[in-house]
C-alpha cells in the first residue's frame, strides 16, 4: 500500500508550528497539495504562506479540531482528501491531583475525540476512491504510562488503540486505505520544554525535521507503524515482566523522571 505524496491532498492538523509545520513543508516538497488547519489562524496562514513561496500549493483553516460541528464545516471547505495527519496534540503535564478538570477535558477532547471527528470527516471518501491513509500521531507514552502524564499518556494509548483498530478494520473491509500510527519519544519542538533523558543514546530526544521526514517515509512506503527510537520496540516484549519489575526497568530507564523539570510551551496553540 505504497502511497506517494506527489499530486495528492495532505492534510496536518497542528500545522501552525512543529512537526506540523515541518510535515506541511515536507509534503509540499514531495509534491503534494497541502491542507493546513490549525488553531492559530496566524500560524497557519504563515504556513501556508511559506509553502506558496515555493510555487507549491496550499491552504490554511483556522479550526479546533475537538469541535465537531466546526471539523464537519472545515472538511466541506477543504474537499476531498488523500492523507490525513492527525497531528494536533496537548499536555498538561502536572500530577493527577495538580491538573485542573478543564485541562483533563482539554487533553482528551484534542488528542483523542479530535481524531474521531478528523478522521470520519474524511474516511468516507477515502472508502470510496480505495485510496488513502490515515496518521495518528501517538506516543512512546501511549506505551507506558509516565509519571505527571495521567491525562496525556491515557490519551495516547487511546491513540494507539485508535489507530490498530481503524487499521484492522480497514483491512477486513478490504478499503485499500491504510492506517499509520506513529510513537515517538520526546520530540525538541517546545511542547516538552524541560524534559531530560537519563540515558541520550538510548533514549535521545528527537530532533523535530528527523522525525518530520521519518513521518511522510513512512506515509509513501505504506508502513503501518512507526516507533522512534528502535529501543522503544522493547516495550511491548517487556510487558510480560511482573509489574514491580518492569517499573524497576522503566524507573532505571529514568522514564519516570523525565518529566521532574517539565515547564512546556509557554504558549500553547494546541499542537506539538
Amino acid at each position: 500500500m505504497r502511497h506517494p505524496l506527489r499530486n495528492e491532498t495532505v492534510l496536518v492538523t497542528g500545522a501552525g508550528s512543529g512537526i506540523g509545520r515541518l510535515m506541511a513543508l515536507g509534503a509540499a516538497r514531495r509534491g503534494a497539495r497541502v491542507v493546513i488547519w490549525d488553531l492559530d489562524a496566524a500560524a497557519g496562514e504563515a504556513v501556508r504562506d511559506e509553502i506558496r513561496a515555493t510555487g507549491a500549493v496550499a491552504e490554511s483553516f483556522c479550526i479546533d479540531v475537538s469541535d465537531r460541528e466546526a471539523v464537519r464545516s472545515a472538511a466541506e471547505a477543504t474537499g476531498s482528501v488523500d492523507v490525513v495527519v492527525n497531528n494536533a496534540g496537548v499536555v498538561t503535564g502536572k500530577r493527577l491531583l495538580d491538573a485542573s478538570d478543564e485541562a483533563i477535558e482539554r487533553t482528551f477532547r484534542i488528542n483523542t475525540l479530535a481524531l474521531y471527528w478528523v478522521t470520519r470527516a474524511f474516511l468516507g471518501g477515502m472508502v470510496e476512491r480505495r485510496h488513502g491513509t490515515v496518521v495518528t500521531v501517538s506516543s512512546a507514552a501511549g506505551m507506558v504510562g509516565v509519571a505527571k502524564q495521567t491525562d496525556y499518556s491515557a490519551s495516547k494509548f487511546a491513540a494507539l488503540g485508535f489507530s490498530e483498530s481503524l487499521r484492522v478494520e480497514l483491512a477486513k473491509d478490504n478499503t485499500g486505505v491504510n492506517s499509520l500510527v506513529v510513537c515517538p519519544y520526546y520530540i525538541d519542538t517546545g511542547m516538552f520544554e524541560g524534559v531530560s533523558t537519563r540515558f541520550p543514546l538510548l533514549l535521545p530526544i528527537l530532533k523535530q525535521d528527523h522525525v518530520a521526514g521519518r513521518i511522510l517515509d513512512s506515509i509513501e512506503a505504506g508502513k503501518q507503524r512507526l516507533i522512534m527510537p528502535p529501543v522503544v520496540h522493547a516495550l511491548s516484549p517487556a510487558r510480560i515482566l511482573p509489574v514491580p519489575l518492569f517499573d524497576k526497568l522503566a524507573n532505571f530507564l529514568g522514564v519516570n523522571s523525565t518529566m521532574d523539570h517539565f515547564v512546556g510551551r509557554r504558549r500553547d496553540p494546541a499542537q506539538p
